[in-house]
């Protein structure tokens, strides 16, 4: 794991980085450019993530990239308040979450939740996808609470 600081600054560590590999890259990728693209079944057309070569439902392997809202209902969370790597010391506590994209049922995304305080997490609040850029190539799709920037009108 890489450690080293960015900019001759030490107090900037590069974050862990996930492992980007050719099932994977479209939804960094996608990330990059700003777009939250999921797996979706050609035969079924069921949402599929974390991408996979086999449909979870239908058990074909036509899957392809698909762009999604972005937006769904915080199912899940936990408040982190130990540091397992040291990108994280300066970031403790830090929430992460299970959201349920509005696009299906069950479609779970495991991200952070920023811009509100732990103790002011609501259940099954209304979130939306923000991207942010946390190292040089590596953007992260993370989610705010609906209100932040569009109102929550949903």
């Amino acid at each position: 794991m890489n450690t080293t600081t960015l900019f001759g600054n030490s107090s900037a560590v590069i974050p862990p980085r996930p492992a980007e590999d050719s099932l994977t890259a479209f939804f960094w990728q996608g990330a990059r450019d700003g777009k939250l693209l999921i797996h979706r079944c050609r035969q079924c057309q069921s949402y599929i993530h974390w991408p996979r070569p086999v449909c979870r439902f239908c058990l074909a392997t036509d899957l392809s990239p698909a762009e999604v809202s972005g937006r769904g209902r915080l199912h899940t969370y936990t408040s982190a308040t130990q540091a397992f790597h040291p990108y994280f010391l300066e970031r403790v506590p830090y929430i992460i979450a299970t959201v349920e994209l509005e696009e299906q049922p069950g479609l779970m995304m495991v991200s952070n939740l920023v811009g509100v305080e732990p103790m002011a997490v609501q259940p099954n609040m209304l979130v939306e996808v923000l991207y942010r850029e946390v190292a040089p190539g590596l953007t992260l799709p993370l989610f705010e609470p609906a209100t932040t920037r569009r109102g929550g009108d949903r």
